[in-house]
Parts: C-alpha cells; sequence; structure tokens
C-alpha cells in the first residue's frame, strides 16, 4: 500500500487516479506525462492526489502494482481451474495473446517501464522486476508438475517468447503474431514434456 493511501476500502478518487494514469501511461509513456495531466482527467484535485500519493513515482509504482495485481488474478483463475498444468500454461498462453490481440496494444506495460526507468535500484524498476519474478516462479512451478528438471530453463524460454511476443505484437499483425507465440509455447511443451529441455 502506497504511504498516503487511506486504509480499508480504497476511495473513488483513488480509484480514478489509477484508472487514469494506467490508461494514459501505457497508451502515451510514463514520462511524458506528468501529474497535472492526471490530476485533470481524473477529476480531482492537487490536494486529493497528494493525500494519495507521495508524487508522480509512487503512482507509477502503485499503476504497475495494479496491472500486477490483475494478470496474478488472471493465472490465479487458470490454476483453479483444474487444469493439468500444460492445459494451465495454455490458458496463460490464450491470455497473452487475447491481449495482445486487443485494441490499444502497445506492449508489456511492464517492460514499457524498465525501458523508461533503467537503473535497478530505482522503485518502478524494481517493480518491474518484482512482476517478472513472479511470472518466472509461476511458470516454473508449473512446468515442474510436467517435469521436474529442468523446469526453470523451460520457465526463462516460455518468459523469452512471451516477451517477443509482447514487443511484436505492436510492430506486426497480432494474429500472426500470436499464432507464432502460441505455436512456441506447444513447441516447448512437448520438449519439455519428452526430453526436459526447451531445443
Amino acid at each position: 500500500m502506497e504511504p498516503h493511501a487511506n486504509e480499508g476500502r480504497p476511495s473513488e478518487a483513488r480509484s480514478r487516479l489509477l484508472a487514469t494514469a494506467g490508461r494514459v501511461f501505457y497508451a502515451e509513456g510514463i514520462h511524458t506525462v506528468g501529474v497535472d495531466r492526471i490530476v485533470e482527467e481524473a477529476r480531482v484535485t492537487r490536494a486529493t492526489f497528494y493525500r494519495h500519493f507521495r508524487g508522480k513515482e509512487n503512482l507509477v509504482v502503485a499503476y504497475l502494482n495494479e496491472a500486477d495485481r490483475s494478470l496474478r488474478a488472471e493465472a490465479d483463475a487458470a490454476v483453479s481451474a483444474g487444469l493439468p498444468a500444460a492445459d494451465t500454461l495454455r490458458a496463460l498462453s490464450d491470455t497473452i495473446a487475447r491481449g495482445i490481440r486487443s485494441p490499444g496494444f502497445r506492449g508489456c506495460a511492464f517492460l514499457n517501464a524498465a525501458a523508461e526507468y533503467p537503473d535497478p535500484a530505482h522503485p518502478v524498476h524494481r517493480a518491474v522486476l518484482a512482476h517478472r519474478d513472479w511470472l518466472l516462479g509461476t511458470t516454473t512451478g508449473l512446468l515442474a508438475l510436467i517435469r521436474e528438471e529442468p523446469a526453470e530453463h523451460a520457465a526463462r524460454h516460455f518468459v523469452m517468447l512471451r516477451d517477443g511476443a509482447m514487443a511484436a505484437g505492436c510492430l506486426y499483425d497480432p494474429v500472426l503474431v500470436c499464432e507464432t507465440f502460441l505455436h512456441g509455447v506447444e513447441g516447448l511443451l512437448k520438449a519439455h514434456a519428452e526430453t526436459g529441455t526447451a531445443q
């Protein structure tokens, strides 16, 4: 929780600030959007903004944390469906592909943020790394249910396939990108199940 956020249920103003930040940061980039723009479009006062966030950097971290929570919820839904691990990874891959094919797709919010905040010690960069650690850990855990060794190697391969699809999805035909991504995931699952390696 951000230091200036209210305890308990988030306020309507805070929710509007986060929704506005998420929309404009993702569409236009973080550094190009100032606090005044966020305040105006969220229809709050600057005093209200600073009641919830110490400053723009704090808002950026909250925006990434919100995106992280959303993606974790999607993953939890796939896992809780009780499918075999390979089908759960297919479901997660389908979710990624739907995102790439969605209107206004501009790549991975976390990779975009890391490009704008390259310092590994910066709180925004640390929020990106925390999300990616979760993604790698979740993928490793699922692949280990298929074949324990070498699950981490295969998981890194999966994350790289995902990263490549996210980068290509806003540059080329997203339908073809998703077909290539999903085909790559199938090949990875087959190789991992049969040999324990991801060639």
